[in-house]
């Protein structure tokens, strides 16, 4: 009995054996399809403000991101807002990913102010770092504070209902309320807070990361990435209408800079740099038509003047200010070819400084042109086109006094009678000269041309004078 009890546990062990060592691999294998091993991160920074740079660096690394092999990618934001057009963008780019994305409003200090939150709301997983901010989604560009009655201003929150008064309400009106959908549209994908989002929206309202956390404005808190992926991991989210699981824990993260074709849109689209390409287009084309053949001004000109049109096509420009900007130096010049005691100088630098203030048709944070950088610029500009300008033109007109120019037009005298060649005295000094008509001794003679050492003369009517 002791033996058989022996032998049958024997089997039974040797079954269990066998068991373990075939489930093991499929086991493995259904842990590796379901991406139980840490995933690759990409981590992209949104650093200042959002613009068409932003939103090119944000649209190309995705898609660098889905061919490389990355799993999951983490949008580390500290924005104090942006344009609406580079917003949507990065936003729409957000929602059509095949990869989940995580926005980050880190680190301490940073905020994801404007723009910023409506980036956030769009991510998949929203988290923040202590100390950081989010909201004022007012668009920021189509309210007046100044023209609101004293009473109803506020420094960080503008209701829209006192806005009613104010000209353009119904667009105002209009453009608030797609924006309020915009955002409630995006916390309802994402399952967030909708109603503080349109109070983000109609009152410019702002929440740090503990009170966002609160009322589920946000999903996490975490101090730094090492944190942020730790309370990702086993996390669900919706992608793309199937549920996957985040495995995060010891995941290792890759950071993308902007490379030297971001930095380089970055540069050119900022309004200040295209402002000023804009002026050297114009400056060296002027002096490359006032003075024909000097090459140089006319080939840097060219090259500024075409990358500030590449920037204004991608920044919100009010052509008007660029015809009022062009107004401007056309009059200056015009005050230095044709001097009006000051009227048409006055009229360019008054033209000029209204076009640059309206140059750039947007109040969002990093996207105005610099208050004293206009002022240098006009003040230059008047001192080059109307004072230096003119001082050329001044000496331009006067008469040659060396050279063989100079002697054209001079009154000399004929030394002796001759039809066709002879002898003439000019300035003291003898040459010989043809006249197409006879010449007699003493008679005046004035210089028409000059032909090496010969001089064209012609005779000098007595009716004028000398």
């Amino acid at each position: 009995m002791r033996i058989f009890n022996l032998r049958h546990f024997s089997a039974i062990l040797l079954f269990v054996m066998f068991a373990v060592i075939l489930w093991l691999p499929v086991q493995q294998r259904a842990f590796a399809e379901q991406g139980a091993s840490p995933w690759p991160v990409l981590q992209l920074d949104i650093d200042g403000a959002v613009g068409p740079a932003t939103s090119d660096y944000i649209r190309r690394n995705f898609d660098k991101a889905m061919e490389s092999g990355v799993k999951m990618i983490v949008i580390r934001i500290d924005t104090p807002g942006g344009l609406d057009t580079s917003m949507r963008e990065i936003i729409k780019k957000i929602i059509a990913s095949p990869l989940p994305v995580v926005g980050y409003v880190a680190p301490s200090g940073a905020r994801a102010a404007s723009a910023g939150t409506y980036i956030l709301y769009a991510c998949h997983v929203a988290a923040m770092a202590p100390a950081t901010n989010l909201g004022a989604a007012t668009p920021v560009q189509l309210i007046d504070i100044g023209s609101l009655p004293n009473q109803n201003r506020k420094q960080d929150a503008i209701d829209s209902t006192k806005l009613k008064n104010t000209p353009g309400h119904a667009m105002t009106e209009k453009v608030i309320n797609d924006a309020v959908a915009y955002i409630r549209g995006l916390a309802t994908l994402r399952g967030r807070n909708g109603n503080w989002a349109e109070k983000a929206v109609r009152e410019a309202a702002s929440l740090p990361a503990e009170e966002a956390m609160k009322l589920q404005v946000i999903d996490l808190l975490a101090t730094n990435t090492a944190e942020l992926l730790n309370k990702l991991d086993g996390r669900k989210v919706n992608l793309l209408g199937q549920e996957i699981v985040l495995q995060t824990r010891g995941s290792v993260i890759e950071k993308r800079e902007p490379d030297w074709r971001s930095k380089l849109l970055g540069a050119i689209a900022n309004p200040n740099i295209a402002y000023i390409l804009l002026l050297i287009g114009l400056y060296g084309i002027a002096i490359e038509f006032t003075h024909p053949g000097a090459v140089a001004p006319g080939t840097v000109g060219a090259i500024c003047l075409l990358l500030a049109l590449y920037s204004f096509q991608l920044l919100p420009v009010n052509y008007a200010g660029i015809a009022l900007i062009v107004l401007g130096l056309g009059l200056m010049v015009a005050e230095a070819f044709a001097p009006s005691f000051g009227i048409l100088g006055l009229g360019g630098i008054c033209a000029f400084v209204f076009g640059s203030v309206v140059l750039i048709d947007s109040e969002a944070p990093g996207f105005g042109i610099n208050r004293g950088l206009i002022g240098g610029f006009a003040l230059s500009s008047a001192a080059f086109f109307i004072l230096v300008l003119g001082m050329l033109l001044k000496v331009r007109r006067r008469p040659v006094v060396s050279g063989r120019e100079e002697m054209l037009g001079d009154i000399g005298e004929a030394m002796e009678d001759f039809a066709e060649t002879g002898m003439v005295r000019v300035h003291s000094e003898t040459w010989r000269a043809h006249t197409d008509r006879p010449l007699h001794k003493n008679d005046k003679i004035r210089i028409t041309g000059l032909d090496g050492l010969l001089l064209s003369v012609t005779p000098y009517p007595s009716s004028e004078k000398q």
